[in-house]
């Protein structure tokens, strides 16, 4: 089970979602996506037997993870802190974010382990203690779904598959209405002379036609 979130402090509202235990946790380390960043009580990864949620973000478009809104990175400590349990007992935590892609997961971790391929990659939030009315308000529009994370990362790399060989193939139509272009400006400076110098024009320049006394004309 995941929960889905929704943060209306931006516009458009922004979508939150955490894993219910480790094992989805485990799911969602597998399939998240490239616009989504992952958030963590740090204080977890040292507390045995004490299990942390998995935070997600998905980033809006246009938007990256070093340039969140402050108000929606808030909402996103703030259940982070929610859904931890040591994390929700103390007061003065830092949670910890980076984007999903810089996730490491290898056969050595335990089932919901994580770290990181690039430590400089992650940032910190201080929270200074629980603010109920943030969670609360999160809370309510709190929704649970068994999604099938594995379908809708397939269904995500098709669409981006797609959108990319449609942004290639309009490059390559611009590249080759660019080239038609530069070759018909080409044949039209190599050929701009080729009117005047045709035999009509040079007979109809040509002295051998004219009448005898044309000269008359300028005496």
């Amino acid at each position: 089970m995941v929960y889905y979130f929704t943060s209306n402090v931006v516009q458009p509202s922004a979508f939150i979602y955490v894993g219910k235990d480790k094992f989805e946790n485990e799911d969602l380390i597998k399939y998240g996506l490239e616009q989504d960043v992952w958030y963590r009580d740090p204080c977890a990864f040292h507390v045995d037997n004490l299990s942390s949620a998995h935070v997600y973000v998905r980033l809006r478009e246009g938007e990256t993870w070093d340039n969140i809104p402050e108000q929606l990175l808030e909402d996103c400590a703030q259940l982070t802190k929610a859904n931890s349990i040591e994390g929700n007992k103390k007061d003065n935590i830092t949670v910890i974010y980076t984007p999903w892609s810089n996730l490491l997961k290898d056969g050595s971790m335990t089932t919901g382990q994580v770290s990181f391929h690039n430590p400089k990659l992650v940032r910190k939030v201080y929270v200074r203690q629980r603010e109920n009315p943030i969670v609360n308000r999160l809370n309510k529009t709190r929704v649970e779904k068994f999604p099938d994370l594995r379908a809708e990362k397939d269904e995500y790399l098709r669409k981006k598959q797609k959108e990319e060989r449609k942004v290639r193939e309009e490059q390559r139509s611009r590249e080759k209405q660019e080239r038609r272009e530069r070759e018909q400006l080409k044949w039209q400076k190599d050929h701009a002379y080729d009117d005047l110098m045709s035999e009509e024009n040079i007979q109809a320049s040509s002295n051998q036609d004219r009448d005898p006394d044309f000269l008359d004309d300028f005496m």
